[in-house]
């Protein structure tokens, strides 16, 4: 296939020249290194349909006019200046920078010339994606209009070209983001949190394609590997009764199976001993595909596809696992948000999108959930040929409206029909958590009857219908597992969030962890923790599958594990990648030194809920007048918490007196819960400054004041937890970590 798509590319004639030296980009927070790549003349070059390849196209990325008028105003005669297409308006790499108002309408101009090869052929006009109402013109000519920020779509401008000469391109479009009803995923007008920068207009490759009047309009592909066959079939553009197809697929340059019939008929192309796709073997099959009409040669395209299925199945043990290929394999994976700090929704080269995937298959991932977003196609095509397995999420929209929730279906069925052909892709997500959540039971009903042959899960988190081939829940920092279900494997569709801002990596000033981490090297030994429980989750109670938040940081959210600009991985790589494929060191025993409430009988605290003096912490202080209580402190039914003591108020001091023997300690830790904010004292050294909350017990390393601290005979352990909503708990200990036996 690289084969293929490199002859298209050499065939291909770049559309702007002579414009690179007028773009720069626009000033931005954070760059990646991916950016001076950007040629001006001629970006993102790639042939961007890898599964229906032709040899002649032109691609129309480069610099265009722009101009940014009222959403009511004419078609502009002047413009404001130029943009570098295909990057959204609001990116720097646009050379722009500038947001748009749902009151405004953005216009896009340019020029080109048709290659005289071309005369007397269809010519196609090739839409990768537009946010969101697009109108376009050929030659001051309306050609078509699409409502749609996340598909693509292709116009026939034939009628509308001049004899010779330059021809003209003019798009408008309209995109009101969070004000209006339809998909926009985490797109906002006022950034902020888990909601970022949106994208308005062009933003992936704009191309001409020079067609027959009959010709190859799309292919639906479906590996059958039971049957050792692919299902295809062909539609047609412009066909006639009794035009017919023909199919071979190669096994490089060898035939393997080959197959004839008519348009939009189901063939059965034979794949005998397939060799199977998977995430450590991801073989691709070449496809070639000729159409005749009239009994001659009309059309022709080359594809790729992978034989592999999916589907749920029970284990030796009778749980119901997802099986890839007739095997349960535990999926590992990360939660995408497909953002760039420079291109916003569009990477800034293909280096730069391939090198997402690269860095997750090293990092010892086999999965990544695409989160509600959908990639050019380019994204699957490398998941396919490097080996990651994909959840597709549908975009989140408002659809509060009958128009809205019309609208999603829409793009529902268009998301599906789109990218159905990746082997990468096995599960479609219709609804992240309740956003925008209607009809459920209905539109899972709908995906599988589009594509019964990937599994779909109605709801990842929270509000789960109790349909669809998953069980899916969020839990952070967790891990957790719903239970698995007779017809219904049991996934974690979002965990983690562990954050790490790197001065001079981060969009803001400011960023945010849903757990902040103070290192590298605690952010490594947190992220190794929750990988080996999470695996402890895979045989009890059987989960199936793991996601965690996140690939990279987005704008001011730092739950990457690599940066947002993609230069540093966060994570101690080796590490986490073992962690990743279940292998980890050997559990050190952990002997209580001070016990907290996990075991009984639980310790006794002094606490008080009023403010105490600045010295509460010291070791000299008088806690005599504090109330007395069990641990742990807080509010019953918080999770992972142990209540020994009722806390309901917003604040609880608390101090209790353990006594280290005469032997000392090797090598104390703290073990901790809190639920929120704690800070946590050793004989009135801080030793932990924890933000958020927990859903359990966790460990923390001693600061080295803290160790030296820590002292044969008498000791006090100190706590201060304060709570603003939902469950609450206040609970620690020392341990002494010793090697295995």
């Amino acid at each position: 296939m690289k084969a293929i798509i490199t002859l298209a590319l050499a065939l291909c004639t770049a559309a702007c020249g002579s414009f690179g030296a007028q773009w720069q980009p626009a000033g931005a927070p954070l760059m990646t290194r991916w950016a001076a790549q950007v040629d001006a003349a001629n970006p993102l070059p790639e042939y961007p349909r890898p599964q229906m390849v032709r040899k002649a196209w032109l691609n129309l990325n480069g610099l265009w006019q722009y101009a940014v008028l009222d959403r009511n105003a004419p078609q502009p005669t002047q413009y404001q200046g130029s943009i570098l297409v295909p990057y959204p308006i609001e990116s720097a790499l646009s050379g722009v920078g500038k947001p748009i108002s749902p009151d405004q309408r953005l216009w896009y101009r340019r020029t080109f010339t048709i290659p005289a090869a071309w005369r007397g052929r269809t010519v196609l006009l090739h839409f990768g994606a537009v946010d969101w109402d697009a109108e376009v013109y050929v030659n001051g000519r309306s050609v078509g209009s699409h409502r749609g920020g996340y598909d693509g779509f292709t116009l026939d401008i034939t009628g509308a070209l001049r004899p010779s000469g330059q021809q003209e391109i003019v798009v408008g479009v309209l995109d009101p983001t969070d004000k209006g009803d339809q998909p926009r995923g985490k797109q906002v007008l006022s950034p902020n949190g888990i909601w970022y920068t949106p994208t308005t207009g062009i933003w992936q490759t704009v191309w001409l394609e020079p067609v027959p009047a009959q010709s190859i309009a799309h292919l639906v592909m479906v590996p059958d590997v039971d049957r050792g066959a692919l299902r295809l079939t062909v539609q047609g553009r412009g066909t006639e009764k009794g035009d017919r197809v023909e199919a071979v697929a190669f096994n490089g340059p060898q035939a393997v199976g080959q197959a004839s019939g008519a348009v939009g008929s189901e063939l059965r192309v034979p794949v005998p001993r397939p060799r199977l796709w998977s995430p450590s073997s991801p073989f691709l099959y070449n496809l070639r595909v000729v159409l005749r009409h009239r009994g001659r040669v009309a059309d022709s395209v080359l594809s790729y596809f992978g034989m592999r299925k999916i589907g749920l199945g029970k284990d030796a043990n009778g749980i119901t696992r997802i099986l890839l290929n007739g095997k349960f394999l535990f999926q590992v994976g990360t939660l995408d948000q497909g953002f760039w700090p420079d291109g916003i929704y569009t990477a800034p080269t293909d280096a730069a999108l391939r090198y997402d995937i690269q860095v997750l298959k090293r990092l010892g991932f086999n999965m990544t959930r695409k989160h509600v977003k959908v990639e050019p196609d380019r994204w699957y095509y490398w998941c396919d040929r490097l080996g990651l397995l994909v959840w597709q999420d549908m975009p989140s929209g408002n659809n509060s409206t009958p128009q809205g929730r019309a609208q999603f279906q829409t793009e529902l069925t268009r998301l599906v029909e789109g990218r159905r052909n990746h082997p990468c892709i096995i599960m479609w997500v219709v609804f992240n958590e309740g956003w925008g959540q209607h009809d459920t039971e209905r539109l899972t009903a709908y995906v599988k009857q589009m594509d019964p042959s990937r599994l779909v899960d109605n709801a990842s988190g929270w509000t789960d219908m109790h349909v669809g081939d998953v069980a899916d829940m969020h839990n952070y920092p967790g891990p957790g597992s719903p239970r698995p279900e007779a017809t219904r494997a049991a996934v974690l569709g979002e965990f983690g969030g562990l954050g790490l801002g790197v001065d001079g990596h981060t969009w803001a000033q400011r960023s945010w962890g849903y757990r902040q981490m103070e290192s590298r090297e605690r952010l490594t030994q947190d992220y190794v923790r929750l990988l080996q429980r999470a695996w402890a989750l895979k045989n009890d109670p059987g989960l199936s599958a793991v996601v965690y938040t996140q690939t990279t940081d987005v704008e001011t959210e730092c739950n990457g594990l690599m940066t947002y600009d993609r230069e540093l991985i966060k994570v101690d790589e080796k590490r986490a990648a073992d962690a990743n494929r279940g292998r980890f060191p050997p559990a050190p025993r952990m002997v209580p030194i001070s016990p907290t409430a996990e075991l009984p009988p639980a310790p006794a605290w002094h606490y008080t809920f009023d403010e105490p003096p600045p010295t509460w912490a010291s070791p000299e202080f008088d806690d005599s007048a504090w109330r007395e209580g069990p641990a742990g402190f807080g509010r019953p039914g918080t999770p992972g918490a142990s209540v020994g003591t009722q806390w309901l108020t917003r604040d609880i001091w608390m101090r209790r007196v353990f006594t280290v023997p005469p032997s000392g300690v090797r090598n104390p830790v703290l073990r901790v819960h809190h639920d929120e904010d704690a800070e946590v004292y050793l004989n009135g050294i801080l030793t932990a400054k924890l933000s958020g909350f927990a859903t359990q017990y966790e460990e923390y390393e001693l600061t080295p004041d803290a160790k030296r601290a820590l002292r044969p005979g008498r000791n006090v352990l100190a706590m201060h937890c304060r709570q603003t909503t939902g469950g609450q708990y206040a609970d620690a200990g020392i341990l002494d970590t010793r090697p295995s036996r």
